[in-house]
């Protein structure tokens, strides 16, 4: 079915903090050999979707370097293509995308040149596999103006992060609210929208033209769909899904890829790959008295110490007699001998030097808190990192944060 895609890959949060003050929440490093763009791009080329525009903003450089190449996921070899567009800051031009729906208008001569009659939104930040092809067939059938792409949240789970939807029994959409102190619904939108593209473009130009509007899907677009009582319908998606836009959320996310069985996240599924940008680095190489246990170890990597129930990014260094226990550390960080690491991330280039001490396991159940070691990061030798600290400065040797 034909439809073009756009990925939403602007946004940044400040609940990730030092995680992401140098890239975009898209660029968040996933799974060992991931970032979070690479799901739903992967997504869009196992959909056949092959005409697809990546629009990023905010510190995009990172973003803008691992979508450098199409052919990574397969974009482009046939027909369509990828192409990535940045707002443009001249001293004539400073507009950077005020919201999403701005974004798109602001590109809108690309959307009209496409002449595809459907047009597939979706966010950069999703941990999650779709066909994207059977929610534009239940659009189709429902002859719907918009389709939502919606799922169920479970209990606990903190719901004024995301757009909440009620639905008729047909699945038509009756209320939609962005991101509500007190949600009246546990049904959340994953940010994953199917536009008839007249009703698209219409709704981008009305929106541009309100000086009091926010340029916002969420705020604006969807409620302003639903006053004109536009055909609105959500799709129920059943699947995996995670939003790593918290630092609880994205640890998670990687813990839950070492447990497909249970978690529904399977990377190894020849049905329905993801895909990235290669590395280029050596295979990972592993010591005569490693102990490695339920873990991903990605290219480059060197381990001489032990490793559990942990995702190790390319590059890493583990000696000889250090612990890395249900953790995420990413690429080039090195953990030195005696150095004992635990439910916690560890950014780029950090050194947890010899018999430090970093995070903790979290008492009962529940992902409690995740201690946070920031980019390029030394913790000084036997120096003890509390389960909830967030070090974004060098820690000095035998020194305690907590």
């Amino acid at each position: 079915m034909r439809a073009i895609g756009i990925v939403l890959a602007g946004g940044n949060s400040k609940r990730m903090r030092e995680l992401s003050n140098k890239r975009a929440i898209s660029a968040m490093p996933v799974a060992g050999s991931y970032r979070s763009i690479d799901f739903v791009l992967s997504n869009m080329t196992n959909s056949h979707i092959q005409n697809v525009a990546v629009f990023t903003q905010y510190n995009s450089r990172s973003l803008n370097e691992h979508l450098s190449s199409s052919k990574w996921w397969d974009f482009g070899r046939k027909q369509g293509g990828l192409y990535v567009f940045t707002p443009t800051i001249t001293a004539q031009n400073s507009d950077w995308y005020r919201g999403t729906a701005d974004a798109l208008y602001q590109n809108l001569t690309f959307l009209k040149n496409s002449h595809e009659p459907y047009v597939v939104i979706a966010s950069g930040d999703g941990i999650y596999k779709m066909d994207y092809n059977k929610v534009l067939e239940y659009h189709v059938e429902k002859k719907a103006d918009i389709t939502v792409v919606c799922k169920d949240l479970p209990a606990g789970m903190d719901a004024t992060r995301f757009g909440i939807v009620k639905t008729a029994p047909d699945t038509r959409i009756t209320e939609f609210e962005e991101k509500p102190a007190n949600p009246r619904s546990n049904l959340a939108s994953m940010g994953i929208y199917i536009f008839n593209w007249d009703i698209l473009k219409k709704y981008l130009i009305e929106d541009e033209a309100d000086p009091n509007s926010e340029n916002d899907f969420g705020n604006n677009i969807i409620p302003n769909l639903l006053r004109d009582g536009r055909k609105m319908y959500a799709y129920h998606f059943n699947g995996y899904w995670k939003d790593v836009g918290t630092i609880p959320s994205l640890w998670e996310a990687n813990m839950e890829v070492l447990d497909p069985e249970h978690s529904g996240i399977n990377l190894f599924d020849e049905n329905w790959k993801i895909y990235s940008r290669n590395s280029g680095m050596t295979g990972h190489r592993i010591g005569e008295n490693a102990v490695l246990d339920n873990c991903l170890i990605t290219d480059g990597c060197n381990i001489k110490g032990t490793v559990r129930h942990s995702i190790l990014f390319s590059g890493v260094t583990v000696e000889e007699g250090a612990i890395v226990e249900d953790a995420v550390v990413m690429g080039h960080s090195t953990i030195k001998a005696g150095a004992v690491v635990r439910h916690c991330i560890i950014a780029e280039n950090a050194t947890v030097e010899e018999d430090a001490v970093v995070g903790a396991k979290p008492e009962g159940e529940g992902v409690g808190e995740v201690a946070t070691i920031a980019a390029d990061v030394t913790i000084g030798k036997g120096a003890k990192i509390g389960p909830s600290a967030m070090i974004y400065e060098d820690v000095k040797e035998g020194e305690e944060q907590c």
